[in-house]
């Protein structure tokens, strides 16, 4: 290991031209990192740590950071940061450190920085039951091109679980549907360029067959913009697709928290209510650790509990 005669914050450029080059992270990703990394950038300056070298780094300067993350205002909420997104900026910081021990440069050791617990009730699932997502699937206008394709898009977020930027990922020649299939399997990309297997419910199938029945078009995207200049890029964006499910579930009167993510956590609650395994709603859902998935464990767990209270030694009374 060599000591950098460069102050820590110097180093956060290369850092992200190693996430773009050597790991191949997406710009989103880059781009988040670069905000995380940005905010400890200030706490430096402000504490008059600008120019601190990476090896000079000690215990005290990570714990006075922690104590500024827990006490930082979140000025879209006037609230204090949530603990998630406090171990949002340790892990951005420590994935920092790593990228410095690897490059030979002594630095504070990573692995020294211990995330905030947090407890299920700290991060609650906010998802549909089924009803709510019968009226968001029906809400779409199917007699109008826009309407069949917002159908199309609303199932197929609800048989797959797809993340957002999987569904616009999406392609034309990747659904080949025939009269006799029952469900269709597709192979998708994921986050961390995982592969992983989803499947298309015959209700996703018929909804996308009307859809790809109105599709005069050459365009290699399975779901398009149909607005905007004619030589523009056509396929629908992650905000377009947002803005698509606010819209059906202000028109279906459901929570205000309904986000094409939430469509994602009522796939695997409804799964999970169902009795599948969680290993299996991993694989569903492409998640890396089964760590990630343990989270939609609590809503049944809950949903057990509530049903004990209510029905148990009921005879008794």
């Amino acid at each position: 290991m060599t000591k950098s005669n460069k102050p820590l914050k110097d180093h956060i450029r290369p850092f992200l031209e190693y996430l773009d080059i050597e790991r191949g992270l997406s710009v989103k990703t880059q781009e988040t990192y670069l905000r995380l990394l940005s905010s400890f950038e200030k706490w430096l300056k402000k504490n008059n740590l600008e120019n601190i070298l990476p090896h000079e780094l000690t215990d005290k300067n990570i714990w006075d950071y922690r104590v500024y993350l827990s006490q930082r205002i979140n000025p879209a909420t006037n609230q204090p940061l949530k603990k998630t997104s406090q171990n949002y900026h340790l892990i951005a910081l420590r994935s920092f450190l790593m990228f410095l021990m690897d490059k030979d440069i002594q630095s504070y050791p990573p692995e020294k920085i211990k995330l905030t617990k947090i407890s299920l009730s700290d991060r609650p699932i906010k998802f549909l039951n089924l009803e709510q997502i019968k009226k968001l699937l029906d809400s779409p206008n199917t007699s109008t091109i826009q309407g069949l394709r917002d159908r199309a898009i609303l199932e197929t977020f609800f048989s797959t679980g797809l993340r957002i930027s999987e569904l616009t990922s999406l392609n034309v020649e990747q659904i080949k549907i025939t009269n006799t299939q029952d469900d269709l399997e597709l192979v998708i990309v994921g986050k961390g360029n995982r592969p992983r297997p989803v499947y298309l419910s015959p209700r996703a199938l018929k909804a996308l067959s009307e859809y790809l029945s109105t599709r005069k078009d050459k365009e290699k995207a399975l779901f398009i913009n149909y607005k905007g200049p004619k030589n523009a890029d056509k396929r629908l964006t992650p905000r377009s697709v947002e803005n698509i499910v606010k819209k059906y579930s202000k028109i279906a009167g459901l929570p205000s928290f309904t986000v094409p993510h939430s469509i994602r956590h009522s796939f695997a609650t409804n799964l999970l209510s169902q009795g599948v395994d969680l290993r299996e709603i991993q694989e569903f859902l492409g998640h890396k650790s089964i760590g990630t998935t343990q989270i939609y464990a609590s809503v049944t767990n809950k949903r057990l509990k509530d049903i004990h209270r209510k029905f148990h030694n009921k005879s008794l009374e």
